[in-house]
Parts: C-alpha cells; structure tokens; sequence
C-alpha cells in the first residue's frame, strides 16, 4: 500500500510543487491547499518577520496523527502537511497542506479540519517581529 500521507517539519524552505505531486492521484477529482504566507502586518503594526520554533519530534507526531484522522474521517486519498521553522521574511510560506480526493467537499473539508487542527493542537510556536520589538503569538499547546 502507497504512503497516503507526507508529513515535514523543516528549516528548509517549503516547495508547494512537492505537495502537489504528493497529492497527485489517477482517481483524483480534485485537490485543495491551504498556503500560509507571512504577511507585513498584524495588530495594526508593520510586521518585518515571523520566526517559528517547535518541539520537532512531538510537532511531527501530532502532525501525523492530524493527517490520519483526516483520513479516516474524510474521504480522501492523500495528504501533505509541511511546516517551515526559522526565520521567515515577508512573503515567504511558513505551512501547506494538500488535500486529494475522488470529490472536491472532502478534500476542502479535510484541509480546513487540518490547519484548523494544526494551529490549536501542534507545538509549533510563532513570535512576530515589529521595528519596535516581538511578540509570542498562539504560544500553545
């Protein structure tokens, strides 16, 4: 049986393309993504970078354990959930995920359940910077 789910939480920089091939089906009728991007600003402040830290062996396992629910809960095929650490400058992709399905309803609903997931359940911790200092954001679980 073929690997249904890819799961990475990395340093180096997140390649959409990969995601999508992942994803990539014969019996595939539609694919969604979710791709998070570090915008220039929040809480009405100029926002010059994000950085994103993790407890990286638990961020994985929980990451997984999203990406298996989805599976069973969805009628999907596949699923990739990629994650980027580090600093990261304006414009520049800290999370995707890739959703397959024979139907378009499961893939978007299995994509929403999974970042909605991702960011109430998954140590991966976001601080924004500002030119006049940093602030922690969802510092969770």
């Amino acid at each position: 049986m073929k690997n249904k789910t890819s799961i990475l939480v990395t340093t180096d920089n997140l390649n959409m393309q990969v995601c999508c091939d992942f994803v990539q089906e014969p019996s595939c009728g539609g694919m969604a993504f979710f791709v998070g991007t570090v915008r220039n600003n929040s809480y009405n402040k100029d926002v010059t970078q994000l950085n994103f830290s993790a407890y990286t062996p638990m961020a994985l396992k929980e990451l997984q354990k999203i990406a298996d629910k989805a599976l069973a809960d969805f009628d999907i095929l596949k699923i990739a959930i990629h994650h980027a650490l580090g600093d990261l400058p304006i414009g520049a992709i800290p999370v995707i995920i890739a959703v397959s399905a024979a139907h378009r309803e499961a893939a978007f609903d299995a994509c929403q359940y999974a970042i909605d997931t991702l960011k109430e359940t998954v140590p991966i911790f976001k601080k924004e910077f500002f030119s006049d200092g940093a602030v922690w954001v969802n510092a969770h679980p």
